[in-house]
């Protein structure tokens, strides 16, 4: 099952610095994969999201639905982790030891 249909890859340190910044939220399929990322905040932005963090094989280390704004979240071991809309990790079934794949070479 295809967990983000429009992910875009933040894997620079200006684009993993502007992540969502300046959006009004997330539409389901949308995401932001930041890499290198053992943990995020939610300083500034305006809504909840799910974050799904990953290891370098791509396996779900920590999964923390519904983060709100000006918070921050951390998972030992993760290398990049996923921001889906608030609410989609659990729609999508994504689970702590699940490995995910890529579907491109980004």
């Amino acid at each position: 099952e295809v967990v983000c249909e429009r992910c875009v890859v933040a894997a620079t340190a200006l684009t993993r610095l502007k992540g969502l910044l300046g959006r009004s939220g997330l539409e389901p399929g949308e995401g932001l994969l930041l890499r290198p990322a053992s943990s995020i905040h939610t300083f500034f932005m305006r809504f909840p999201i799910d974050i799904v963090f990953l290891d370098r094989e791509l396996e779900v280390r920590k999964v923390v639905p519904e983060l709100g704004p000006w918070r921050a979240a951390f998972a030992r071991g993760a290398r990049s982790a996923l921001e889906l809309p608030p609410g989609e990790a659990g729609r999508r079934g994504i689970a702590v030891g699940e490995r995910l794949e890529s579907t491109s070479e980004t």
